[in-house]
């Protein structure tokens, strides 16, 4: 999932590449290339993807609604999950749609400049969904992960608005490092949403995962635009930092625990009738 995941920052990081030098020529050609990677993408998706074998529906195992407590588990650990990770999504768009306005207005950058600063920190923010998908891979947690990498986001972010305030040389850092750590725990939350609900409930899982993202996400770029107007960039990015620390109550580490505990008791117990 790290790997899927790390899609999204590398595609920010062509458009912050690409972009900012095709748009001196207007809207048609900066809109026309991004159509081009809509219609390569729809072209391949035809040509090359293809449903994975699944087993017949009735062999899958089924155990009820996995966002209601049963065997094997609590019934919070989804909603928790599903919340933190729609906080999470306002610092990955808020740095993700105004790094690059920043670094122009605020200090001095070429735009084509600051999209070849931002290209590499959106690169870099793509091995971080790798890295994290590895450390939680060996660390046997998915939650562990993502709340301390919620909490280095707050912390970045509230550096930068501190030096954002001030005006600090180190506040270009600042921002960089928060374009990284922001987007570092997407494919920890959807591989724990597939994770606990099961095959027969991931799809719906997910949906709801995406909803809640997606409507953050949009949400984000209009009202932090109207905070910032209001209120300037130190203000605006020390609010974003209240929705990651916000999450990192929410990220259900003991939930995981509870839940793989029940879970590990539940097949246990199962052993002795089914065999």
């Amino acid at each position: 999932m790290g790997i899927r995941q790390s899609a999204q920052p590398l595609g920010v990081a062509v458009a912050a590449l690409a972009l900012p030098s095709i748009g001196a020529h207007g809207r048609p050609a900066a809109l026309g290339f991004l159509g081009t990677f809509c219609l390569a993408a729809a072209l391949l998706v035809a040509a090359a993807v293809r449903d994975p074998a699944r087993p017949p529906r009735h062999a899958q195992p089924r155990g009820g609604s996995p966002y209601r407590a049963g065997p094997g588990r609590p019934g919070t650990v989804l909603w928790r999950i599903h919340a933190a990770s729609a906080l999470l999504v306002v610092p990955q768009f808020a740095v993700a749609t105004f790094a690059l306005v920043f670094l122009v207005e605020a200090h001095g950058l070429e735009p084509v400049t600051a999209g070849r600063v931002l290209a590499i920190a959106q690169a870099c923010g793509a091995f971080s969904r790798l890295g994290a998908g590895v450390w939680s891979d060996r660390v046997g947690s998915r939650m562990r992960p993502m709340r301390v990498l919620a909490l280095a986001t707050a912390l970045v972010l509230g550096a930068l608005a501190a030096g954002a305030a001030v005006r600090a040389p180190w506040t270009t850092a600042a921002l960089l490092a928060a374009v990284i750590v922001s987007v570092s725990t997407n494919g920890l939350a959807f591989t724990a949403v597939a994770e606990h609900a099961g095959p027969s409930w991931a799809g719906r899982a997910l949906g709801i995962q995406n909803t809640g993202q997606n409507a953050f996400a949009a949400a984000t770029p209009p009202v932090l635009a109207a905070v910032i107007g209001a209120v300037g960039y130190p203000a605006a990015f020390g609010l974003v930092a209240l929705f990651p620390l916000t999450a990192v109550a929410l990220v259900p580490v003991g939930g995981e625990r509870q839940a793989t505990a029940l879970a590990a008791g539940a097949a246990a117990a199962d052993v002795p009738a089914g065999r």
